[in-house]
């Protein structure tokens, strides 16, 4: 099976402009596509993933990946999906967390000499002059094709800013500069950035005559979608410092039963026939699916050893061991009067968001200490209780030993 059809197969295309020339490209490992990533934080997340995995299947295929981080975008903020601006960043912040996606991509894709290549759009759009900008790229859009853009829709009732309707043309002007550049010829992006593609493609094909193509992937819509890097209210982070992978690994074992195959499908690089296998599975077999699918992703982004000891830790908690429970440490400046109350520690440990995730946790009788269901939500521990350890559970799955040092 050729590449563009396992892609398929695995169901992670969505939408193409030109399906036969694609096909044709990225089977006989012609395309130099790129991806774009907005450096909003110093990580990237779990909802990277798919976009990583693409990236890496494509270039085992021939391809050639261009990682396009976003430091100029970045300063703007996509405004897709969102109901609010997001917080703007110094070009400090952003030039580190640039430098973090990098160390984090390179254990998916080859940046070695003649591979896949890392550019900044901040090297081009910073010293754009606006009114050359307009003249060159501004007539090629439609002002009123752009309001109809689902990118726009969730904001135009609360407001969107001129600041932000910018965005696409950004995006557009991207392609069309690593098109010229690097003869960048196709673009890939989640399905929700439809819109701000279709725009650099016809940028191109209006401007400069020639071919270019989009493609989006498919991204996890249903229950796991919704829950895509985020765990107990928090991202569920690629660096170890941020999210441990005795904590990623859990992330991905406790997958719904209804998301499990799909994400080993979309995610992993198991072989076809053998996920196949896979879908007659059911019931307690289906723990086994979600320990191979929280393996494999553990394997990719912290190496075997680190998923195996990930893997090992995890079965002995659920086999009712105390002894591997992550460890969530904290100092006298946590207590008050020389105590701790259950809230706070639920937020400490990241078992919870938030005081309100808390307190709602708890008065719907999902949070236990040791083995006993807590109810109270003004529930305190001194510090010599701290000092041995309490080991707070929420939900079925998810535990943390709260120790006092």
């Amino acid at each position: 099976m050729q590449i563009y059809e396992e892609l398929k197969a695995r169901g992670l295309i969505a939408q193409v402009t030109d399906e036969e020339e694609i096909r044709e490209l990225v089977n006989n490992g012609k395309a130099t596509f790129y991806i774009g990533f907005d450096c909003t934080a110093d990580s990237l997340t779990a909802g990277h993933f798919m976009a990583l995995t693409l990236m890496k299947r494509l270039q085992q295929a021939g391809n050639k990946p261009v990682a396009l981080i976003g430091g100029g975008t970045t300063m703007i903020g996509d405004p897709s999906g969102r109901t609010d601006m997001r917080k703007m960043l110094t070009i400090e912040d952003i030039n580190h967390n640039a430098e973090c996606f990098r160390r984090q991509m390179e254990k998916f894709i080859d940046f070695g000499e003649g591979k896949a290549i890392m550019v900044n759009n901040a090297d081009w759009l910073l010293d754009l002059n606006y009114v050359e900008l307009l003249r060159e790229v501004g007539t090629y859009f439609s002002v009123n094709n752009m309001l109809r853009a689902e990118c726009y829709k969730q904001r135009m009732e609360k407001g969107l800013s001129f600041f932000e309707f910018n965005y696409m043309i950004m995006q557009s002007y991207d392609f069309y500069h690593l098109f010229q550049k690097y003869g960048c010829n196709m673009q890939f992006g989640g399905d929700d950035q439809w819109s701000n593609m279709l725009g650099g493609t016809e940028l191109i094909r209006k401007k400069l005559g020639k071919d270019a193509y989009a493609m989006t992937i498919t991204l996890l819509t249903d229950s796991q979608g919704k829950k895509m890097g985020k765990t107990a209210g928090n991202a569920v982070w690629l660096d170890p410092n941020k999210t441990s992978p005795y904590d990623f690994y859990q992330y991905w074992r406790n997958v719904d039963d209804a998301d499990v195959l799909k994400c080993i499908r979309m995610l992993t690089f198991l072989p076809l026939e053998q996920i196949e296998e896979m879908s007659e599975w059911k019931d307690a077999q289906l723990n086994n699916a979600k320990e191979i699918l929280a393996f494999e992703l553990t394997k990719m982004v912290h190496g075997e050893e680190e998923a195996a000891s990930a893997q090992e830790k995890a079965r002995a908690v659920f086999g009712g061991s105390t002894e591997h429970i992550p460890e969530t440490v904290i100092g006298e400046d946590a207590l008050t009067d020389g105590k701790a109350d259950i809230m706070g520690l639920l937020v400490l440990s990241g078992l919870c968001a938030s005081r309100s995730d808390a307190r709602r946790n708890i008065q719907q009788g999902g949070v236990l200490v040791g083995e006993e269901k807590c109810t109270d939500i003004n529930r305190c521990f001194d510090g010599e209780v701290l000092r041995a350890g309490v080991v707070l559970r929420r939900g079925k799955k998810s535990f943390k030993r709260v120790v006092l040092k």
